[in-house]
């Protein structure tokens, strides 16, 4: 776990108790492979993440089959890399984004998350404290979302040939059988549901930056959203398609969305749950609030008859008490997304040509 190098993990697997690291700050030393990586791995990531698949520091973590089993019938991977900048934002870290962000791509395609990796490039210089906390925010997420991190691996890099601390995590999970959600199930007649305000993360990274001197601090929504999908799927089988609205923003997803299914999405600017502080960050520097990421927010297509009843479940559980219907599906025109405006005009919202905010995740 978290090395490579044999030198690194011993032959017996079992980590040392009682561990201590030499200094304050990462070292060229501790991606040696040698007697200070395994400190390092022992005195932050094993310690922390602390599960028996992890402390036993073989290659690969081996998962009971009984896990893959439970009346499911398929297999889902994932992996996501993460080079948020700052490190630290209100709401969440690099760490608990990590973590959240690779839970959430598994659960929006229906899949219970079993287990996560975590493999880390650490830069030269970056403060041992720094990345315990990073790491216990990682944990602190893991539990929040009843996952453990089993694998990993460490890298070090010499000082300026990166920046800080960047995270990957893989994550594998189980799909119940006969469930399928994909954009091609989309029909004309459904809604499309939120389940909350939209644009928190990316105004957060905004905020954190100190690009703006804000009055009140703008907090990401990073969070576990597969507690919330699992309660909605056991209330309806039926949803169409999930997809948590990242980078690209909600935009983007209903874009994809409108394209795999070859119908047309209208959305209402009137119904869409932006918070005012993100309202006014947006006006002042140009920015679209349907293009910001979002790092706890989902959208969903659902069948008309089933929404309400979809809305009200999802105001039960936290990560959905903002629920609600933000547009619905049309035959044509095919392929594209349509905003009626609140002055009672309409325009196309296309797919976003760049990047309007760099390492926002």
């Amino acid at each position: 776990m978290m090395a490579t190098a044999q030198t690194a993990q011993g032959k017996t697997g079992i980590r040392r108790e009682n561990t201590k690291l030499r200094g304050d700050y990462i070292t060229l030393a501790h991606g040696s492979g040698g007697k200070a990586m395994r400190d390092l791995i022992d005195a932050v990531f094993v310690k922390i993440f602390n599960n028996s698949h992890l402390s036993k520091l073989n290659d690969q973590a081996r998962l009971c089959l009984e896990n893959f089993n439970s009346g499911s019938d398929r297999i889902a991977m994932t992996t996501d890399s993460y080079v948020v900048d700052p490190l630290f934002f209100s709401g969440g870290s690099i760490g608990s984004l990590a973590v959240n962000g690779t839970v959430n791509d598994l659960a929006v395609g229906g899949a219970t998350p079993i287990a996560l990796s975590c493999g880390v490039i650490i830069e030269e210089g970056l403060a041992i404290e720094t990345l315990e906390k990073v790491v216990n925010e990682m944990k602190q997420a893991a539990v929040n979302a009843d996952v453990n991190i089993v694998t990993g691996d460490t890298k070090v890099v010499h000082r300026g040939a990166a920046d800080k601390l960047f995270i990957n995590t893989a994550g594998i999970g189980v799909i119940p059988g006969g469930l399928d959600l994909t954009p091609e199930n989309i029909r004309a007649g459904d809604l499309v549901i939120t389940n909350g305000f939209i644009g928190d993360h990316g105004a957060a990274i905004v905020d954190a930056r100190g690009e703006l001197a804000m009055e009140n601090t703008i907090k990401s929504d990073c969070r576990a959203l597969n507690h919330l999908i699992q309660t909605m799927l056991r209330t309806c089988r039926d949803i169409r398609c999930l997809r948590d609205a990242t980078r690209g923003g909600v935009a983007t997803v209903l874009n994809e969305f409108a394209q795999a299914a070859k119908l047309c999405i209208h959305i209402n600017e009137a119904a869409l749950p932006i918070r005012e502080e993100v309202k006014g960050m947006c006006e002042i520097l140009g920015l679209d609030p349907l293009y910001l990421a979002n790092e706890g927010k989902l959208i969903a297509c659902v069948p008309a008859q089933q929404a309400n009843k979809i809305i009200d479940i999802m105001r039960t559980d936290p990560a959905g008490e903002n629920a609600g219907i933000i547009g619905e599906v049309a035959p044509s025109p095919k392929g594209i997304v349509v905003l009626s405006t609140m002055f009672g005009g309409n325009r196309i919202v296309d797919m976003l040509a760049g990047e309007q905010l760099p390492r926002i995740c």
